[in-house]
């Protein structure tokens, strides 16, 4: 059976998966999904997963089979995450005369957050190489009458500028290419949907997180109503130096920064390595990554036609031993972008 578009009734809208393809499954058959030829769907909702279906986990491949298979039966959506992307340019030639192999740089760090998804595909190069193809074909965004969905950001402006270049809301090679400049339009527009906004340090400082990586910017929040110090702002697992925390925005810094109104609809993003309860951010943002690859939750939010999100619509699923294994554990220098 097919689900056609108008017999949705409501959309339930899926956090990053990283490869816990166990665990999705029992998520959806939690909402109701059941297999219907070999392939989950619902009668009255659709899925939309925001992105980051491989890398890091045990089962990327079976991830990536189930995901396609909702979407191309029509009982689910994806919004591309940066980790697809990643590995569209990890695995694409750049063209002569750049002065590098590939468009994703094949250095140690790049290696080790592609590693599992390689290895699970060793023994199925075409089946890869199709769902290399596939990331083509997925959105960088999704808007509905009444809800949004992005990877990590959405930005009006940006989106618009896409839309306009593009003629719709997926890539296609030649802007992969043009994107591995980070400051060309391409660039921004895959940094900033995929990877969220930063600011950088003050003075050129630099700080070293939990990952071990050294920074000298830090990840903020695009939603920040009326920030005044970069505590206000500050969106990342490791919690800034006090002194820098206190430290007022100079309006220049403002300046940089995003908004998005509370009369905005409402958005769903992924990326960012939540913990805790699952809740909403502001009322019409919420964030559905709860770091599932990291023995945390695999999070759903059940969308219907509220303007006002509500803490009692996530649906959630902690991540269980079984579905990973000690050594299929990311190490803390691997959470990175």
């Amino acid at each position: 059976m097919t689900v056609h578009k108008h017999a949705h009734r409501g959309f339930d809208i899926v956090g990053d998966i990283h490869g816990c393809a166990n665990t999705l499954a029992r998520l959806l058959e939690q909402m109701g999904y059941r297999k219907v030829n070999g392939v989950y769907e619902h009668k009255r909702r659709q899925a939309i997963f925001v992105g980051d279906i491989i890398d890091r986990g045990p089962r990327i491949r079976e991830a990536l089979h189930l995901v396609r298979d909702m979407v191309e039966r029509g009982s689910a959506r994806i919004v591309m995450g940066n980790h697809e992307y990643n590995a569209l340019g990890y695995c694409t030639r750049a063209r002569p005369g750049s002065g590098q192999q590939y468009l994703r740089e094949h250095n140690a760090r790049h290696d080790r957050l592609i590693k599992e998804t390689l290895e699970q595909f060793d023994h199925y190069p075409r089946e890869w190489n199709e769902f290399l193809e596939w990331f083509y074909t997925i959105p960088l965004f999704i808007e509905e009458r009444n809800f949004r969905v992005v990877h990590a950001c959405w930005d009006s402006k940006l989106i618009r500028q896409f839309k306009e270049v593009q003629g719709g809301a997926t890539i296609d090679e030649d802007f992969l290419h043009a994107s591995a400049a980070i400051d060309s339009f391409a660039g921004q527009v895959m940094d900033r949907l995929l990877r969220g906004t930063d600011l950088r340090l003050p003075n050129g400082l630099a700080i070293t997180g939990r990952d071990g990586y050294t920074r000298q910017f830090f990840r903020t929040r695009f939603w920040a109503d009326n920030p005044q110090t970069y505590a206000d702002v500050v969106f990342q697992p490791d919690p800034l130096p006090e002194e820098i925390a206190n430290r007022p925005l100079s309006e220049k810094e403002k300046q940089k920064l995003l908004s998005y109104p509370l009369g905005e609809l409402p958005v769903f993003v992924g990326h960012y390595w939540m913990e805790g309860e699952p809740r909403p951010l502001k009322q019409n943002v919420a964030c559905l990554d709860y770091s599932a690859v990291k023995y945390g939750k695999l999070v759903a939010y059940r969308m219907d036609d509220e303007r006002e999100l509500s803490a009692d619509k996530f649906v959630s699923i902690d991540v269980d031993r079984p579905e990973l294994n000690p050594e299929d554990l990311p190490t803390e220098d691997s959470l990175t972008r």
